[in-house]
């Protein structure tokens, strides 16, 4: 039996928790603008995760399980331009980008799942 709701996805559980915790550590940043375009983008993965997996098609999964790994870059990318601007902790940042690539991983495979032969 295949996975039923999107909710029972672990990546999307782990964007889920990812996105939390980014809205935590970004809490006190002033840079409105920065703190917008990295929860946003933060958010968009687990999103696209969702409405993919509720298309009910493969390839509907597919793509918007690319723009959940473009949202997953993006967030990566803005996490090092919080480190370099000292926005936030270097070590709770480079946590958190390890996340990203963890995730990006996992949204690779899954990807790849939907595509191979039973």
């Amino acid at each position: 039996m295949g996975i039923e709701k999107f909710e029972d996805i672990r990546v999307w559980n782990k964007a889920q928790e990812l996105t939390i915790t980014i809205y935590s550590e970004v809490n006190n940043i002033k840079d409105y603008c920065f703190k917008d375009q990295l929860t946003k983008a933060a958010i968009s993965i687990s999103n696209n995760i969702a409405e993919g997996f509720e298309r009910k098609s493969n390839p509907d999964f597919a793509r918007f399980l690319n723009y959940a790994l473009g949202s997953t870059g993006e967030v990566r990318s803005m996490l090092y331009l919080a480190k370099n601007l000292n926005y936030l902790d270097e070590s709770k940042t480079n946590e958190l980008i390890l996340k990203t690539q963890q995730i990006s991983g996992m949204i690779t495979r899954l990807k790849q799942s939907l595509f191979k032969k039973k």
